[in-house]
């Protein structure tokens, strides 16, 4: 008895279908497996015809091409209708799983392209996910797709932009403050505002703002520069222009160690207000009031991306954002 490698070989094809004329073959031979399961199931060629909406000779010449293709008879014919061969039995089983098999795939396909399956690589800087349209974006789109992986990255900035030029990232929530690579895009979201972070052992009053240049005599934890430059930059160049010059005593490369030495006594720290979200137990919050830096957040990706679950969450972004204060 043959094998069923002759019918499984438009499904390993599948892959590697180039041509107009393969596809149609594809299709044609597809088309066989149907019509015999059509037939083994109904018992009869009228019957089988009848259901699947063709002319009785077509569906007995689909079978006698595949009955040839095998190289055994997979029905016996008599006076009742027809009944399986035991090689038809055989094909039977296997060619239902083919086809079950077959359809999975297609289901599959057709949520992965709809944006529902699949997978998705996002970048965030740790502090946008605390509060606001970020975690509410990243909640609601697992509702609309649960069946795709959303996998989140936490990563400052510059970090992203180089995993999402290297399509290690499909797309990323960054803190944009020059142009970026001409390669990428960006769907502008809110800006962010910054505060002043001091040690809870200061003592200092809170409910009243500070002036910048009271801070001169202040020492100051902050960033190196090299873990941002432009926002390092526009930070010194933002605090000059208020009359501060940071005394900065220590420098460590995450919003997180600042916050860490802020608790410690070691300083104070110009952070990002998201933190007032989750302050830590041995910090306090004051805002500066003739010193306003603000932090736009924007979503980057490439355009050439072509990733339809990165097309859904753009499309949610935008949604989002619409509704929600720039501020």
């Amino acid at each position: 008895m043959a094998s069923l490698a002759a019918l499984c070989v438009p499904l390993r094809r599948i892959a590697c279908v180039r041509s107009h004329s393969l596809y149609e073959r594809f299709l044609m031979e597809l088309r066989h497996l149907r019509y015999f399961v059509a037939v083994a199931e109904a018992r009869s060629f009228r019957v089988a015809a009848e259901r699947i909406h063709i002319t009785q000779p077509a569906i007995t010449r689909q079978i006698q091409d595949l009955e040839a293709e095998v190289g055994a008879a997979l029905f016996e014919r008599n006076s009742m209708g027809v009944t399986l061969t035991p090689a038809g039995a055989h094909v039977l089983k296997d060619v239902r799983g083919i086809l079950d098999k077959l359809e999975d795939t297609v289901r599959s396909a057709r949520k992965i392209g709809a944006g529902l399956a699949g997978s998705l690589r996002v970048g965030f800087v740790e502090n946008v996910g605390w509060d606001g349209l970020v975690p509410d974006a990243f909640a609601l789109f697992q509702q609309q797709a649960p069946e795709l992986q959303l996998q989140l990255v936490p990563s400052n900035s510059p970090e992203q932009i180089q995993q999402i030029e290297s399509d290690t990232l499909d797309g990323g929530f960054i803190y944009s403050f020059d142009p970026l690579p001409p390669s990428l895009r960006v769907l502008p979201l809110q800006n962010r505002r910054t505060a002043l972070a001091i040690p809870r052992q200061w003592a200092w009053p809170t409910d009243v703002p500070v002036a910048a240049s009271a801070l001169n005599d202040t020492p100051f934890v902050a960033f190196p520069r090299h873990t941002y430059p432009a926002y390092y930059d526009h930070l010194i160049q933002q605090c000059q222009r208020a009359g501060l010059t940071l005394d900065i005593v220590q420098e460590v490369t995450t919003e997180a160690a600042i916050l860490s030495l802020v608790s410690a006594g070691i300083g104070a720290a110009i952070v990002n207000a998201s933190n007032k979200n989750r302050p830590p137990a041995r910090v306090e919050f004051i805002d500066i009031d003739d010193l306003e830096i603000r932090l736009p957040l924007v979503f980057a990706y490439a355009p050439e991306n072509r990733n339809p679950a990165l097309a859904r969450f753009l499309k949610l972004l935008d949604a989002l954002r619409s509704e929600s204060s720039p501020d």
